[in-house]
């Protein structure tokens, strides 16, 4: 039992016909079978022609099984695919064999833990290099440490994947020990309590709508509406009538009337996220609205009136675009009453291990086969040298892949090395600390620590935690100058 490969797939083209079999191919040369059954998640016209090749070179019978897969680095489809196969493959009570090589690493991963614990199989790899080996795999596997994947569905999976800043939000939710966050909370619980417009901004994945639920739920109109709305997902031939509504006809496909985001939120707080993404068009409407409260819908011909209290948040820089003449600067100032710049986590110094230990615990209250999972020390080193572009939204997609497939209740530093995301570095942000905003204030020796602590993870990860090794990768002459920054940095 195989799944297909694209190195299969390869060998059955003209242009690589007599240079390599593929992995499969070469085995079944190798090995005798009774039959083979293989797996794929390929086209049918990129199958067929590979299938009808192998079979003309084979004298075993082969079948093949479509299997549909959301991706094929998904570990919970893949392993749903594969223990279904198995399963049915089992019951005709015949020896089993697996050829590892093929697929991807997740499809390989699956293959061994399936192997060594649900079902008695035999392994075999293929590689050009060492040929065709049957594989000794040397440990055995418990049945209690299948994934906690295996134990959840699809749509709880999803659910996981999405949690985000609570209905009820208050500055508690907000967890920091960070002195620059606290300075921040304090700052968002005084606008609170007033009716100013505020202005959020920072990188994606900080929490803006989180601050915004919390100064909302704070205020005086905490028991009237929140409504949120990101202005980078609504279509420019739409953006009139999602803000503002319109009448029945007033446009194609407007069926019956309906009210924009300013009515819904009529008392309550009107949350625009990316703001800085509205056209200048549409910046002038915004001003209206803003100054005197009134606006007329699509289609309408009688103005309406409303009380609404915004928060806006963006990524972008909006001074810049000010000068850039992309923005409106009477617009920014109307908006730019109350601003709240949120620090991206690898900027809030001590607060990485506390925001992984609360993410994991809001992952394990939406699903108990969570509960008991728990950070490594050598995991959470690796969690804060990573740079975290992604931010606090990063952190918790990668902690719930760890979760999901670490073998036990602790999530180890390779589960952690696993889940993560290696993105191309970014010319403008060398290792995140380059492009930092002066303007606001910058803390210089904390950025020289952050690096520091960076590199020095890194190099104890490279030297497995020797210290001799490690100086010597960083360029210190002796060891001990190596210890003394370690206690310094607060390095576990």
């Amino acid at each position: 039992m195989s799944w297909i490969g694209a190195t299969d797939l390869n060998a059955a083209s003209s242009n690589t016909e007599g240079k390599t079999f593929g992995p499969i191919a070469a085995t079944l040369q190798a090995e005798a079978f009774d039959a083979v059954e293989l797996l794929y998640n390929y086209s049918e016209e990129q199958v067929k022609p590979y299938l009808l090749w192998l079979q003309q070179r084979v004298s075993v019978s082969v079948r093949a099984h479509a299997v549909s897969l959301s991706s094929p680095v998904d570990y919970n489809d893949v392993y749903q695919a594969a223990d279904q196969f198995l399963a049915d493959i089992s019951a005709e009570n015949c020896n089993l064999s697996l050829l590892l090589s093929p697929g991807t690493p997740a499809m390989q991963a699956v293959w061994v833990l399936l192997g060594k614990t649900r079902y008695s199989c035999r392994f075999y790899q293929s590689s050009l290099q060492q040929g065709v080996q049957e594989v000794d795999i040397p440990f055995q596997l418990s049945m209690e440490y299948l994934p906690a994947a295996r134990l959840i569905d699809s749509h709880k999976i999803s659910s996981l994947s999405d949690i985000s800043a609570p209905i009820n939000a208050a500055f508690a939710n907000i967890v920091t020990l960070n002195p620059g966050m606290l300075m921040l909370k304090q700052k968002a619980q005084i606008l609170a309590e007033r009716e100013v417009p505020v202005l959020i901004y920072g990188e994606t994945g900080t929490g803006k709508e989180l601050f915004s639920r919390a100064i909302h739920n704070a205020s005086k109109r905490a028991n009237k509406p929140f409504i949120s709305l990101n202005c980078g997902a609504i279509p420019a031939e739409l953006v009139d009538s999602v803000l503002f509504g319109h009448k029945k006809g007033a446009f194609t496909g407007a069926m019956s009337d309906k009210s924009g985001v300013f009515e819904q939120a009529d008392g309550g707080t009107l949350f625009l996220d990316e703001f800085g993404e509205l056209e200048p068009s549409v910046q002038v409407r915004l001003l209206r609205v803003l100054q005197d409260g009134t606006f007329t819908p699509v289609g309408a011909s009688k103005e309406q009136k409303v009380d609404v209290r915004l928060i806006t948040a963006t990524h972008r820089n909006l001074m810049e675009k000010v000068a850039e003449g992309s923005f409106r600067e009477d617009l920014f100032y109307r908006i730019a009453v109350g601003v709240l710049h949120l620090p991206p986590i690898r900027e809030r110094k001590g607060d990485l291990t506390l925001l992984a230990n609360r993410l994991l615990s809001m992952l394990a209250e939406e699903d108990d086969s969570l509960k008991d999972k728990k950070i490594s020390p050598d995991a959470l080193n690796i969690i804060i040298s990573h740079p975290w572009r992604g931010n606090v939204r990063e952190l918790q997609s990668t902690l719930l892949r760890a979760a999901l497939w670490c073998q036990g209740n602790e999530i180890t530093a390779e589960d952690m090395r696993q889940a993560l995301f290696h993105m191309p570095e970014r010319a403008s942000d060398s290792a995140g600390i380059m492009n930092r905003d002066v303007s606001q204030g910058i803390d210089l020796q904390g950025l020289i620590d952050e690096l520091s602590k960076h590199y020095i993870l890194r190099a104890l990860d490279a030297a497995q935690g020797k210290k001799k090794l490690a100086a010597k990768l960083l360029g210190i002459e002796n060891y001990q100058t190596l210890s003394n920054w370690i206690k310094r940095l607060d390095i576990s």
